[in-house]
């Protein structure tokens, strides 16, 4: 086989979603991959009526859905028909590889993920895990036993993963937030505020996040009298009852999602956010000072693990979800009063900040999909 040809029959499936901070890394390594290799064919797999049925093919990729859904914790009677879903997405499964014939798998987490990377190791294909939180799921720690490689968002991953398949590479992070280039000015205006005032950015992930959503609604006030600014992405649960609580609020821009998150992080002076990998990743990028607030029903709580992994260099705050009420605000106003602490927090977060894990990712998939090949 000639080497052009090899390029041009590249076909690598990626699996896996759930919620942002595993899509978003999935598309940057696909979008990775294809710039390393412009003729290699990706299919995507997710599951139906989740983020991803949406947000992949708005990237100008194909997904196929599959039937299953996840363990569910708070009712064990709703995991009834589970077995019958997986059994299911198994045969999905085998249908969509007998048809793709892909020659890897690339897994990001999330519940779709499982029954494709197990059917890849099934048959010997070179399958791939990222593992973006600093506290392995059941699911990837499960799987990470039969993978070829396995790429991982923070050191120290070994009590999860056999060390010689570990490839520490940080966290994917969107190209449009990697290339920014707004000055903090224009930031500031395209969201329609002012350059003279402080502004804290609330992100609380593609889902939400009610204790800290509902704390800001309840000092909108505060924010005002201390002329600071907001830029508030709520998630989608309850956005128009948010949107309508602040129509007399000059000082806020608001949104249940907000698409240009570059010039968020740039007219940030301070965040508030969940401490899922994929909001850690780019904080850390955008030099951002940041209260974390982690999601406290993460699986594994991996979210607190994330945070600690900052809090213990002095590189973020955090405070715990039954806290936000009385602790949050204080805080966030207390910090953005301390120019010393705000540049601090931005000085050692920096440290913590990698650009290029998707193209380390893409690199080493194809160079083992390629070697593969030649010696079949």
């Amino acid at each position: 086989m000639k080497h052009n040809e090899l390029h041009s029959t590249m076909r690598i499936i990626i699996a896996g979603g759930g919620t942002g901070g595993h899509i978003f890394p999935a598309i940057a390594v696909a979008q990775a991959i294809q710039k390393l290799r412009p003729k290699a064919e990706i299919l995507f797999i997710g599951a139906n009526g989740k983020m991803e049925m949406e947000k992949v093919p708005q990237a100008g990729y194909k997904i196929i859905g599959l039937s299953i859904a996840g363990f569910n914790r708070s009712n064990i009677l709703k995991n009834i028909s589970l077995p019958y879903k997986l059994i299911k997405s198994f045969l999905q499964v085998r249908s969509i590889f007998k048809n793709f014939k892909p020659d890897a798998v690339f897994g990001v987490g999330g519940y779709s993920s499982f029954p494709v990377l197990k059917f890849a190791q099934s048959i010997g294909i070179p399958n791939f895990i990222h593992e973006s939180n600093a506290f392995a799921g059941k699911s990837n720690t499960w799987l990470g036993k039969h993978a070829t490689k396995i790429f991982t968002g923070t050191k120290g991953m070994e009590i999860f993963f056999p060390i010689d398949k570990i490839i520490v590479t940080g966290n994917p992070v969107r190209q449009n937030i990697v290339e920014s280039e707004y000055s903090k000015d224009a930031a500031l205006l395209h969201f329609g505020l002012l350059s003279t005032r402080k502004t804290v950015l609330i992100i609380g992930g593609s889902l939400g996040a009610a204790s800290i959503n509902n704390t800001i609604i309840q000092n909108l006030d505060l924010f005002l009298k201390h002329q600071i600014q907001l830029i508030w992405q709520t998630g989608k649960p309850n956005a128009a009852m948010y949107e309508k609580a602040v129509e007399s609020y000059p000082n806020v821009y608001i949104n249940s999602f907000i698409d240009d998150m570059s010039a968020a992080y740039t007219a940030a002076d301070i965040v508030i956010s969940r401490s899922g990998a994929m909001a850690v990743a780019e904080i850390c990028l955008k030099a951002k000072a940041c209260v974390f607030v982690p999601y406290p029903h993460a699986a594994e709580d991996h979210q607190t693990f994330n945070a600690k992994l900052l809090v213990n260099e002095n590189a973020a705050l955090m405070i715990k979800d039954s806290e936000v009420n009385e602790k949050l605000i204080s805080l966030v106003l207390d910090t953005l009063s301390d120019d010393i602490l705000l540049e601090k927090l931005q000085t050692n977060i920096k440290t913590f900040s990698i650009q290029n894990a998707d193209q380390v990712i893409a690199a080493k998939i194809i160079e083992i999909v390629e070697s593969n090949t030649k010696t079949n």
